[in-house]
């Protein structure tokens, strides 16, 4: 794939990427040189560089590599705090950071979760910058 005519409809893009979300598709980019899962897809690889990076369905599936408690959060957030995030890896490679709608006593490293997507909220919207406000909100929930 080549990035010659790239706009922001284009997965490789946050915005396509966020629209395909929205329509229940997540997805990746894979390198066809190295094999590296790039979420959100990119136009290039940030493994090897390479420029041949292909569009894939990902499994909404993974496990917990990495997570832990905002205790501080932006002022437009405040409210929810504390609360998780993680980064999970996903079944078929990549890793994603997300929220966790667990308490962070309840969340370990290995623990299997699911992606599910859901409309921002007023406050989410609020800060969003504008070409945001319609992106949905992908969080993880335990399996």
């Amino acid at each position: 794939m080549t990035d010659g005519g790239l706009d922001a409809t284009d997965p490789r893009t946050l915005p396509g990427f966020f629209d395909a979300l929205a329509d229940g598709e997540l997805l990746g980019g894979v390198c066809a040189d190295c094999g590296q899962v790039l979420l959100p897809p990119r136009p290039a690889c940030y493994a090897c560089g390479s420029r041949a990076v292909d569009v894939e369905p990902q499994s909404r599936e993974g496990r917990v590599f990495s997570y832990t408690a905002v205790h501080t959060p932006p002022p437009a957030f405040a409210a929810d705090a504390p609360y998780t995030v993680a980064v999970v890896e996903l079944a078929d490679g990549g890793r994603l950071l997300g929220r966790v709608t667990a308490d962070y006593a309840d969340v370990a490293i290995g623990d299997a979760v699911e992606l599910t997507v859901r409309e921002p909220t007023a406050a989410e919207r609020e800060v969003a910058l504008d070409y945001e406000t319609d992106w949905p909100v992908h969080v993880f929930e335990p399996r």
